[in-house]
């Protein structure tokens, strides 16, 4: 039998990449919960948006909801989202008696309090952000319906219309592209020379960093592969920044048996990237289809280093039993 060599091909890896300290946070609450309180516990929403963590969280005994009213009276505990929610969700729960545990990423905690503060202070608030997605939503839910404008673009920017006599500020959704928002801002800040930023910046650190970190791939490489969940705003994000950045061709896939490898047919170098929510172990399924066609070197590129943490709440740093 004759073995043809496979063509050699380049995959440049993004660093940082895959899980942040807010998902990996959200993930241990949902895993310590079931530790204590044992099967079933209820999620509302998905805990963060891929499909791989939700299906294996599911197999351990997670029940993944839509609303409060899906969740039956039985003493177990619902879990909130990392994205958070609308302040009327916990809200429902203390009227149901219903144990829960808020696994809302501490930089989403805190756009919801700066964002309380200064419609406290008297300010309407823009929100730059993605209309629908769970984030926005829970922070509008924060304060009454009314007292903030969404704004999703450049072209709402110049738009927008606010209520007069009153001062202005704005904040943003945590994962969104730090290009497009700048844009955004910038356009505000013309229009509404007295609009008061956030005190420091709503996009995250490892929102970024990750766009930091595939441009710098993207700029070397013919295709880049984004390891994503197509809900993910910042798994998105990235495949757009890849783009807009030098590489010709960016696609978004959810694991390794997505990926065409024939999509690197002639290409020497590709990149290859993981948003916020997506686990490395997905990261090494597209490595490994691609070295079913080609012969791959792996080259890490990284751009950044992290070392966040956020501790678990109080409720679940205490010692417990473990459920039988």
């Amino acid at each position: 039998m004759i073995v043809l060599d496979l063509p050699p091909l380049t995959v440049l890896l993004a660093g940082p990449r895959g899980f942040c300290a807010g998902v990996d946070r959200a993930i241990k609450i949902v895993e310590e919960a079931l530790r204590r309180h044992g099967r079933p516990v209820y999620v509302r929403h998905e805990i963060v948006h891929n499909r791989f963590v939700v299906e294996r969280l599911e197999a351990l005994g997670a029940i993944f909801v839509e609303e409060l009213d899906e969740v039956p009276d039985d003493g177990q505990p619902v879990i909130f989202s990392a994205h958070g929610v609308p302040k009327s969700v916990p809200e429902a729960a203390r009227e149901r008696a219903m144990p829960y545990l808020d696994a809302t990423c501490p930089l989403v905690s805190k756009v919801h309090r700066e964002t309380e503060r200064h419609f406290a202070r008297g300010l309407h608030i823009l929100m730059i952000g993605h209309a629908g997605h769970p984030e926005v939503i829970g922070t509008m839910g924060q304060l009454p319906q009314g007292a903030v404008t969404l704004v999703e673009n450049a072209a709402q920017a110049r738009l927008v219309a606010v209520p007069g006599g009153v001062g202005l500020s704005y904040t943003t959704q945590t994962t969104l592209s730090v290009d497009d928002t700048a844009e955004v801002v910038a356009i505000l800040r013309e229009r509404f020379p007295a609009i008061e930023a956030p005190q420091k910046e709503n996009i995250c650190y490892a929102t970024t960093n990750r766009q930091a970190a595939v441009k710098a791939v993207a700029a070397r490489a013919e295709l880049v592969v984004v390891v994503g969940a197509p809900n993910s705003s910042n798994s998105v994000r990235l495949r757009e920044v890849a783009e807009r950045n030098g590489s010709p061709r960016a696609v978004l896939v959810q694991r390794g048996a997505d990926l065409d490898p024939a999509l690197a047919d002639g290409c020497r170098v590709i990149g290859i990237t993981a948003g916020a929510s997506a686990p490395e172990i997905l990261v090494e399924e597209v490595v490994e289809r691609l070295r079913e066609r080609f012969s791959v070197t792996v080259e890490e590129v990284t751009v950044a280093t992290e070392d966040v943490v956020f501790q678990l709440p109080a409720t679940l740093r205490r010692p417990a039993p473990i459920a039988g």
